[in-house]
């Protein structure tokens, strides 16, 4: 249970990867942005694990009472699936921005 919310939003990680590498056309495609690329691809994946991870430990399950489970068990799925998505967007945002400043076209 503990990489259920990653694995249920992996799909649209790989989707929000399969964008950042394809995309934008207009820069050059050397082997050194190739490289930096791949390196952000795997730190965005590194750090949404981990940050879902963290965020299974710290999320609160409530207690058993006298008619089962209280209601706010989801948030135990709800909170990784939150942060590993924003530690990924995070990396590949940040990564967008340094990718333009290094390698977007000189004007001139």
């Amino acid at each position: 249970m503990r990489y259920l919310a990653i694995l249920m939003l992996a799909p649209w990680l790989l989707i929000l990867g399969w964008a950042y590498w394809a995309y934008p056309k207009s820069l050059p495609r050397t082997g050194s942005r190739r490289a930096f690329d791949a390196a952000a691809l795997l730190l965005a994946a590194f750090a949404a694990v981990q940050c879902a991870s963290a965020a299974f430990d710290t999320a609160s399950v409530p207690a058993v009472g006298q008619y089962g489970p209280a209601s706010g068990a989801i948030w135990q799925q709800v909170l990784p699936a939150l942060y590993g998505y924003g530690a990924c967007v995070l990396v590949l945002a940040l990564a967008l921005i340094v990718r333009h400043l290094v390698w977007r076209p000189h004007a001139r």
